[in-house]
């Protein structure tokens, strides 16, 4: 069986109207996007034991990780045989201070949760297994509306490893791809529910949330859609930039092709942006040009060994970080300039496959996709961790090795970071 993941990564300009408090964490990879953090006052050291772990709970397996806000953690949860359930915990302790179930229970290959909620003033959006998008009230615990974004638009049998969209708010709307037979994009009102736009179908169906990368004085909102077959003769293969405010169609590249996609584009300042992705895809670097009212889309370069699985590289002093340890390749985690050169890679040792990657205080912090969690300092010389701990290593493991999948996004806030495996949620403490 191959190991894939369905959690999507999105870069997001900070214009966006999200609350950007610096110890808030309000969506996934963080207020801005981009999986940095203004957190100050990291350690740079770990005690033996490792970084203290505040808290432990239980939760049901998946891959969908946290948002915070004012001291609190929201979890979208799942038990397959149930459906989804939105759960709220105290940040200090980890009690729960209430939940609320969704129903749509169902299975598929690599079970459970997929995506990370979204929250806005009072309001959290999140977007379940089975395609259900749902606007909840975080002062009343109630769910204002709610609607489903692969049934409504033609959707029939889910897609191999179901629906994995983490909502993009944008203004007044929240973004979604439904990449059903009558709708790749689609918008609705954040308030109200109600569609505000969509697209034609993009093309098949992958596992890419849509991204806002800035084009000129414009956020454009860019879509990544999967190829059938491999190589030249591969077909679907498009990236696609949308016009936010109409989900009108400004410009097409189809020079690129993943069969399972899964990391947002990046973007990378002037119009250019960062494709990525596993199955021998690599990367490539694109640039996007507006001359009078038409769009020149531009390759600049590509990179065979840079290729991101699953969560997106993290771009910092003209340099790509990334975990580019895929189902063909073990290159673990590699740095790359941004104009595509291979500055070096740690391959196998450490390994660093499909874990997750926040920027903070000048430092990295990483949990390698299964037990290990490790504080690295950027440097496009060479690798140099400064330390590193075994936080999910248990002492009598389960035979089922998938238990220590640590593939989730991180989530950081107030000092205290939150890490998970396919069975537990674990906050640490890591400020001083």
């Amino acid at each position: 069986m191959k190991k894939s993941l369905v959690i999507p990564i999105i870069a997001l300009a900070a214009t966006l109207n999200f609350n950007l408090q610096a110890q808030n964490w309000p969506q996934y990879l963080g207020p801005s996007r981009n999986s940095i953090s203004e957190q100050k006052g990291l350690l740079r050291t770990w005690p033996e034991k490792g970084p203290e772990v505040l808290w432990t709970v239980k939760v049901g397996r998946g891959f969908g990780g946290t948002a915070i806000k004012d001291g609190k953690a929201y979890l979208l949860d799942r038990d397959d045989a149930v459906g989804d359930r939105m759960r709220c915990l105290d940040l200090a302790t980890g009690r729960e201070l209430w939940s609320l179930g969704f129903g749509s229970p169902g299975e598929s290959s690599f079970p459970g949760s997929r995506s990370v909620p979204a929250i806005d003033g009072n309001y959290i959006y999140s977007c379940g297994f089975g395609g259900d998008l749902w606007c909840i009230d975080i002062t009343t615990q109630k769910a204002l509306w709610n609607t489903n974004i692969w049934t409504g638009f033609g959707g029939g049998r889910l897609p191999t490893w179901a629906i994995s969209q983490c909502p993009l708010v944008y203004g007044n709307l929240v973004i979604v791809a439904s990449q059903a037979p009558q709708a790749g994009v689609v918008a609705y009102d954040k308030l109200t529910g109600k569609l505000a736009w969509s697209t034609p179908s993009l093309g098949p169906v992958g596992y890419v949330s849509p991204a806002i990368v800035k084009v000129g004085t414009e956020n454009h909102v860019v879509m990544i859609t999967a190829a059938t077959g491999r190589g030249a003769s591969a077909s679907g293969r498009r990236v696609v930039g949308i016009n936010p405010e109409d989900g009108a169609i400004l410009w097409d590249y189809k020079g690129w092709h993943c069969v399972i996609p899964i990391p947002s584009a990046v973007d990378a300042g002037e119009g250019k942006m960062l494709i990525t992705g596993g199955y021998n895809s690599g990367s490539v670097m694109i640039k996007v040009e507006k001359a009078g009212g038409s769009y020149r889309v531009s390759e600049l370069y590509r990179n065979a060994e840079f290729g991101v699985h699953t969560q997106p590289p993290v771009l910092i002093d003209g340099y790509f970080y990334g975990q580019c340890s895929t189902n063909e390749t073990k290159n673990g985690l590699m740095c790359m300039s941004i104009d595509g050169v291979t500055r070096w890679k740690t391959g196998r040792n450490p390994v660093f496959e499909r874990g997750s990657i926040i920027l903070a205080d000048g430092v990295f912090i990483i949990t390698d996709g299964v037990t290990g969690l490790w504080l690295v300092e950027p440097d496009p010389a060479a690798f140099k961790s400064l330390a590193s701990f075994q936080i999910l290593k248990e002492a009598n493991p389960a035979p089922d090795a998938i238990d220590n999948q640590n593939w989730a996004p991180i989530a950081l806030s107030d000092g205290k970071l939150i890490i998970r495996d396919q069975n537990r949620l674990i906050c640490v403490k890591i400020a001083k």
